[in-house]
């Protein structure tokens, strides 16, 4: 055999897939460099075409991490949030020594938010998102986070009592009396510390009414006056005393 001609045909060989490797590896952080300034610049399309495949091929480098975070990132700020999720989980689940991990999971809580709709569609987003932040918060208690994030639970929670107390509205002008009460004491149980508690409480004195039950309506606002706002106060007043003007003409 002639050894000459078998090495000057391996011997490039070699080379060029040893070349290829040391070119790969050395270009993963001049690549990943390259896709943050795509993120700045708001490509986000082009930024996630390059940390895809670095999520792929370099994982396993000290970069891995980042390049992780920065993919959900090009998705969280293209308004992409259920595939951000996605890459902010994959770092959560498979990376849990990155000092990432905190500012992932607070992405994750703030994709939920951003995906809660107004009050009166369907709310699982405002509910998982009241979720993880409640979970974020159990995990970091010092977060710098926090009082923002209270408040956030605070707003999801008026959201969900919003759309509680409007289903008993919607009860009241069907003239469903009885499940409107239900709607409302229900309300007043979960939602007890939103906004829509004083006009819940003055939704069940409106239904009473409606059922033209002046003994209830009198006993129900005795039972709560000392808690309602002043002007509730005044329209519970206004709407017994109509009731008992009407009750009275039937005599």
């Amino acid at each position: 055999m002639n050894y000459n001609k078998f090495w000057i045909i391996i011997f490039p060989l070699i080379w060029v897939g040893c070349a290829g490797n040391i070119k790969d590896d050395d270009n993963y952080s001049s690549q990943f460099k390259e896709a943050v300034r795509l993120l700045e610049k708001e490509k986000f399309i082009s930024a996630q075409d390059i940390l895809n495949t670095l999520a792929i091929r370099a994982s396993h480098t000290d970069i891995g991490d980042n390049i992780q975070y920065h993919l959900g990132e090009s998705y969280f700020l293209n308004e992409e949030y259920q595939l951000a999720i996605i890459e902010y989980d994959k770092l959560i689940r498979r990376m849990g020594y990155s000092p990432l991990i905190e500012k992932a999971r607070w992405r994750t809580c703030e994709c939920y938010v951003a995906m809660s709709p107004k009050y009166y569609l369907d709310q699982i987003s405002s509910e998982k998102a009241i979720e993880k932040i409640q979970e974020f918060l159990e995990d970091y208690p010092f977060s710098d986070k926090k009082e923002f994030a209270n408040n956030t639970v605070q707003e999801m929670r008026n959201k969900l009592g919003e759309k509680a107390y409007e289903t008993g509205i919607l009860y009241i002008k069907l003239g469903a009396y009885d499940s409107a009460i239900l709607a409302f004491e229900q309300m007043l149980e979960n939602y007890y510390d939103t906004e829509f508690v004083p006009q819940a409480h003055l939704g069940i004195i409106r239904s009473y009414s409606g059922m033209k039950n002046v003994n209830k309506v009198e006993e129900y606002y005795q039972s709560y006056k000392h808690i309602l706002p002043e002007d509730i106060s005044e329209k519970a007043n206004k709407i017994i005393s109509e009731l008992k003007k009407r009750m009275s003409k039937k005599i």
